[in-house]
């Protein structure tokens, strides 16, 4: 039982992929480790395809068998139809010499098992907890008030560490100000799920599918309940021009496709449209006086390299890292939280500005693998085709992450 006052080594705010990893990883280095989560799991999210960077982190947690007993969707690469007009082309996994797979999950499902999972490793998780103030030693946060749905009265968490996973909540980053947009990427979503849609062959059969548009792009992400989890993302500025509803503009633009309408030719919408705006961002810290960001908390970099749950999961393991090493050694922790940080806004650049570039639909398949290899392998040690599989993985960025040593 959790007294009113109790006492930890770290409070994750947010039980999504971050913030479990995070939690369970620690737990599982024998610290004493409380998550409070604000919804009752499980629950709805978007970002349903994983990269194979994701994988290092599930295998530390134990979890890859557990997620193939699951029958989640095996994802060996993904399908494009992007850029000038050559058809569709592929890039595998399997290429960058990692993983040959990863998974297309329900993220209800997917982040029911990260949870599941932070609490068998020892970490005390709280569903319908709601943070309210953090506490202050100075400048150094030494833990937070909040509330548990039904409860009279607010508790207190004193910790030696507050780590931030509440997502697009962005609960630090808003009381420090910290979000700042990427103006250039204020793109709007809108999406469904269809039943009935045709499916690719072989291992291609769990292939996320991007397809360009004149004035935006489609993802076609098979499931595997028999859903398919279609949207289509394009400009805010676009959207407003175009006169129509999110709905109306899904429909007429779906028409207008290739590959994407010719998979769902025929098929069930199974779901109500969903929609979301404004994500791309990055926050100007990442960490403070006993306190760090993960995942989405930190920065979110456009859905268009399907990159969102691999950062939270590779940045997990690489906070959980550095979070230990300042907990054994508090005197380390603006050095090892710095090289995290470091580490993580070098990856996180490198995706910035490969999303940017391959925004530009005038290129063909090489310029984009050029521009791969420009920034993950600027001696050109590899084939460009391999960068560009690699960038897309998620599993290296311009220097080896998240390592805390």
């Amino acid at each position: 039982m959790i007294s009113t006052h109790d006492e930890f080594d770290v409070v994750v705010i947010g039980g999504g992929p971050g913030g479990s990893s995070t939690a369970g990883l620690l737990a599982k280095r024998n610290h004493r480790v409380l998550v409070l989560e604000r919804e009752k799991f499980p629950r709805y999210h978007i970002g349903e395809s994983l990269i194979t960077g994701s994988m290092p982190t599930l295998e530390e947690l134990g979890l890859r068998s557990r997620l193939d007993q699951m029958g989640f969707v095996k994802k060996y690469g993904g399908t494009l139809l992007w850029g000038k007009n050559q058809g569709t082309w592929d890039f595998r996994f399997a290429e960058a010499a990692n993983y040959e797979h990863t998974y297309q999950v329900r993220r209800a499902d997917f982040d029911s098992v990260l949870l599941a999972r932070a609490r068998e490793l020892g970490a005390t998780v709280l569903e319908e907890a709601t943070v309210k103030h953090f506490l202050f030693e100075g400048d150094r946060i030494c833990g937070v008030t909040y509330t548990v749905k039904g409860d009279p009265e607010p508790r207190t968490a004193r910790c030696r560490m507050l780590v931030d996973a509440s997502g697009q909540q962005h609960v630090l980053a808003r009381h420090f100000d910290l979000v700042e947009w990427h103006d250039d990427l204020r793109n709007i979503a809108v999406w469904s799920y269809f039943q009935g849609c045709k499916r690719y062959g072989g291992t291609r059969a769990g292939d996320t599918v991007t397809e360009n548009r004149p004035n935006g792009w489609f993802w076609f992400i098979p499931l595997h309940d028999g859903t398919v989890s279609v949207g289509y993302v394009t400009p805010i500025d676009e959207y407003k021009k175009s006169g129509k509803s999110l709905e109306e503009l899904f429909t007429s633009e779906l028409a207008a496709a290739e590959e994407v309408r010719a998979l769902t030719e025929g098929a069930t919408r199974a779901a109500a449209f969903r929609s979301i705006r404004d994500w791309s961002y990055t926050c100007k810290r990442f960490h403070g006086p006993g306190w760090a960001l993960v995942g989405d908390a930190a920065a979110f970099i456009d859905p268009l390299l399907s990159t969102g749950v691999g950062l939270a999961l590779r940045g997990s393991l690489g906070l959980a890292g550095a979070v230990d090493a300042a907990l054994r050694d508090p005197a380390s922790e603006e050095q090892v939280l710095a090289r995290y940080e470091k580490d993580y806004r070098t990856f996180l650049n490198s995706l910035l500005a490969f999303v940017r570039f391959f925004y530009d639909r005038t290129r063909n398949k090489e310029e984009y693998w050029e521009k791969a290899q420009e920034l993950l392998d600027p001696r050109r040690l590899r084939p460009r085709k391999i960068d560009f599989a690699t960038m897309l993985s998620g599993v290296s960025g311009v220097h080896d992450i998240f390592h805390t040593d």
